[in-house]
């Protein structure tokens, strides 16, 4: 048991050749949800965030792949057990409170999004590669770590460069950010991401079971799919943007589809292998479940893999491994920034825009450059956003250098707003659109009902006004209207006599503005009241997009009884 939960030892056996089969074998399985079937082939995401929009701020991993051979169920989990028989079985085993989150996220997620079709088997897929499924499940009763899971400082130093976002509250560093707890956010992405999973009132990156949930609600953001390897790849990359990262996870997910089962919290075995080329941290000695490595094992660090740790090329500097010179990524082969068609930009307040914005990135030449990321952002204060609502995406090219940003949608906000697209890790000029918000509107206004309005000099009308507006033929939602009551039919302006609102003070008012019609498109006037003038009065709605509508409303003498007259009129606009 102590070599399952100190540092993994190397095995010896696994020579180079041997963990390039385990690659090859692993990556040509056919996992349900891991491959295209319409294309035979894996897709890649279209859509990932930059290293400060990522849930982990794209901190280091374990790099461990899983074993070759399948894990076998033990034939005994009791207390104190980690069970089973060989390499395949050991790492099969979860322990048992960190688990129960997975499944107990799952289930959530299955209830709340299940379209989503969030597997749990992604979640400790996720777990093993950030903290060795909370360092082998040091955790308490409660589901929260015995002691902090940290990420490295996020300072630039071979890591994206992250300022503190939380005075400390989560990472307890109050200059840079670091990634916490067992799914390793980082604390910008957990005050919005962040989720109570056990019910204790309180979302804590430290807990399992709220790191878990939040974990899960973060992989099925933007109505993604996890059924469809698209919607899981672009899942996978927004949590770690890592092609890298990207395989490893989806071989821990294809292990653990195979079967997992059971172990007691404290013994599972901890990953060894770092992206970063750092050494494994170890949990306290004083934490429950801590054992001393096996005889002859090596305490020393691992020295770096041939070439380097999957972190340590172009795009993760600083790292261990050869020293000979590197190529420049594709990021730094990119010159400018051009636009890919983008059509116009423009949408009806609340509705999303038909057409996205498309760039292309270009070098010298003018040649497309694939795999470059460019980040989209909406510039301003505006809630104005992507699908899903955010306000910034990371998009990666193709092999053209061309790549589509997700749909936009336009929130309440009218007016021309900006869409800036950038080269990321590039100081380029970046490239501006326009983005322009028109207000919901009307074509068309009626009333819903034909009673004649009518009622006693210094009395109220008895029945209220209420209209509907549509657009070419649909209710028209949201429109913002006004109504005045009006001199005459010809003499818009407002009325001095009759006919009257009142405002929140009981005073008179002929002139209500701000009004909006409800989801089908309906609006109710609020009640009418009559001075002493008598005769017909002329009510008049308007709508933005130009609909009008002109209700008569009859004043007749006190006891006098009024007849039948038509109550309203379309009116031109």
């Amino acid at each position: 048991m102590a070599a399952l939960f100190g540092k993994r030892l190397r095995r010896s056996a696994m020579t180079t050749a041997v963990a390039a089969a385990a690659v090859a074998a692993l990556s040509a399985s056919q996992a349900p949800g891991l491959t295209d079937t319409q294309n035979g082939r894996q897709s890649t995401a279209d859509a990932t965030p930059s290293p400060g929009d990522s849930a982990t701020g794209n901190s280091p991993y374990y790099t461990d792949l899983p074993p070759l051979n399948s894990p076998t169920a033990p034939p005994s989990t009791g207390p104190g057990s980690p069970g089973g028989t060989g390499t395949g079985a050991n790492e099969a085993g979860i322990p048992a409170t960190v688990l129960d989150a997975y499944k107990k996220a799952e289930a959530e997620l299955a209830a709340t999004k299940p379209g989503c079709n969030l597997p749990w088997q992604l979640l400790a897929a996720i777990g093993k590669v950030e903290s060795g499924q909370a360092r082998g499940g040091n955790v308490d009763a409660n589901g929260t770590t015995l002691k902090p899971i940290l990420g490295p400082v996020l300072n630039g130093n071979g890591f994206a460069r992250i300022t503190d976002t939380d005075n400390g509250a989560y990472d307890g560093d109050t200059t840079h950010d670091r990634a916490v707890g067992p799914m390793q956010f980082i604390p910008s992405t957990w005050e919005w991401s962040g989720r109570d999973g056990n019910g204790d009132g309180k979302k804590d990156p430290n807990n399992i079971y709220d790191a878990a949930l939040a974990a899960g609600h973060y992989l099925c953001r933007g109505d993604r799919d996890l059924s469809q390897s698209g919607g899981l790849h672009a899942a996978i990359l927004s949590y770690n943007h890592s092609q890298e990262y990207l395989k490893t996870v989806l071989k821990w997910l294809e292990f653990y589809r195979k079967g997992t089962h059971e172990v007691p919290d404290g013994t599972g075995v901890q990953p060894g292998d770092r992206s970063d080329g750092s050494p494994s941290p170890s949990p306290s000695p004083s934490s429950p479940g801590t054992t001393s490595p096996s005889p002859g094992a090596s305490t020393s660090p691992k020295p770096p893999k041939p070439g380097g740790s999957p972190s340590t090329g172009p795009s993760k500097p600083g790292g261990g491994g050869s020293t000979s010179p590197t190529p420049p990524t594709a990021a730094e082969t990119v010159t400018h920034i051009e636009d890919a068609g983008t059509g116009t930009l423009d949408a009806t307040a609340g509705d999303a825009f038909a057409e996205r914005v498309a760039v292309r990135t270009e070098n010298a030449a003018g040649k497309g450059v694939g795999t470059v990321e460019v980040k989209l952002t909406v510039v301003g204060d505006t809630d104005l956003a992507f699908s899903g609502g955010f306000k910034s995406v990371t998009v990666v090219t193709d092999s053209t250098g061309k790549a589509t940003a997700p749909p936009l949608r336009a929130g309440e906000d009218t007016g021309e707003f900006t869409v800036r697209a950038t080269v990321v890790d590039r100081k380029l000029p970046g490239l501006d659109y326009t983005a322009t918000v028109s207000a919901r509107r009307a074509d068309a206004l009626t009333r819903t009902g034909d009673t004649a309005l009518t009622c006693e000099a210094g009395g109220q009308f008895a029945d209220p006004v209420q209209v509907r507006a549509t657009y070419k033929g649909d209710a028209a939602d949201g429109v913002a209207t006004t109504a005045t009551l009006i001199k005459s039919k010809d003499d818009a302006t407002e009325n001095d006599k009759g006919p009257y609102f009142k405002d929140a003070d009981g005073k008179a008012i002929r002139t209500l503005k701000g009004l909006k019609t409800d989801g089908d498109g309906r609006l109710q006037l609020p009640r009418i009241y009559a001075d002493d003038a008598t005769g017909t009065f002329l009510l008049r709605i308007n709508t933005t997009g130009g609909a009008t509508l002109t209700v008569e409303l009859k004043v007749t003498a006190a006891g006098a009884t009024a007849s039948p007259s038509p109550s309203a009129s379309p009116s031109a606009t």
